[in-house]
């Protein structure tokens, strides 16, 4: 049985990173996204495979010749360590047969005091398919750790970062959890609010406060946020919903980052997992940073 329990903001960046890859094409973002960061934080590399030959075509290749798979496994490391070719930082290479992707990441994770994980759009699928349904969607709801999905190009470090907030706990833990992760970055604190309901007693100079009532909870929220000193804070106040503002204003001002928060079935993860998950998800035309505030435990 898995429990939950609360967990504090991390008052550094991560020391040891996890990569998650199949092999496949789509993970190369991933994998030179983890060499930056890894650069960047000075961070340990563990880079991790799930063999399923069904992915590269060298291992189909192998498999359809009656590779064992020890040969398979060795098919796989080489690849891998073809591909991390380059990476600055320490890496070590796992590769893993006979077990789920989901359930073997845990496991590293689990044992190996990783502080994040970093994982591809799944193959060909779209943003939001391969989050929900998958692996990536089962570690979100159960890691302890925070998980980034590149889905873009790696140009550089991210430079603007958008982070969500509905003004709860787990939101006020997902920004802090980006100003450990990237000190000194000017920040974007985003909110959506929803607009006023039509009615007798709806007139428009009510309507007309709503913004100015939202403008002032964002402010409210980064005050009684503790936050380091010289932090840059922007906030951004939108009418509508996350799923239909969100997207837009990430692309019009060239978003490079959007963390979110997650918190059990409340907040914004909830909206995450949930229905209108996947009409968010494959409009973000960037990477995502889920960012927990339990931690799993059995």
């Amino acid at each position: 049985m898995t429990h939950a329990s609360a967990i504090h903001p991390p008052d550094r960046p991560p020391a040891r990173l996890l990569l998650a890859t199949d092999l496949g094409a789509r993970c190369d973002r991933a994998l030179d996204r983890t060499g930056q960061l890894a650069s960047e934080w000075q961070a340990e590399v563990i880079a991790l495979n799930v063999l399923d030959p069904s992915v590269c075509a060298d291992q189909t290749l192998a498999w359809i010749s009656g590779a064992t798979d020890e040969q398979l496994m060795n098919v796989a490391q080489r690849q891998l360590v073809r591909d991390l070719t380059g990476m600055k930082m320490p890496v070590q290479v796992r590769i893993v047969r006979g077990q789920e992707p989901e359930t073997a990441i845990r496991d590293v994770v689990s044992a190996t005091s990783v502080d994040l994980v970093v994982t591809a759009v799944a193959r060909q699928e779209t943003f939001g398919r391969a989050l929900l349904g998958s692996t990536n969607e089962r570690l979100a709801r159960s890691l302890g750790q925070p998980l980034l999905v590149v889905h873009g190009r790696t140009h550089g470090p991210y430079r603007r970062i958008v982070v969500a907030t509905d003004f709860s706990e787990a939101s006020r833990h997902a920004l802090l959890t980006a100003v450990a992760f990237f000190p000194g970055r000017d920040l974007t604190l985003y909110h959506a609010y929803s607009p006023p309901m039509s009615g007798l007693n709806m007139t428009l100079s009510n309507a007309g406060i709503a913004p100015q009532i939202a403008h002032a909870e964002c402010e409210a929220f980064i005050h009684g946020t503790r936050l380091p000193a010289g932090i840059l804070m922007h906030p951004v106040v939108e009418c509508g919903t996350i799923t239909t503002t969100l997207a837009p204003y990430v692309r019009e001002n060239d978003v490079d980052l959007v963390v979110l928060s997650g918190h059990g079935h409340t907040g914004i993860m909830s909206l995450l997992l949930g229905s209108t998950a996947e009409r968010l998800l494959e409009c973000l035309p960037c990477d995502t940073l889920l960012v927990p505030s339990h931690r799993s435990t059995v």
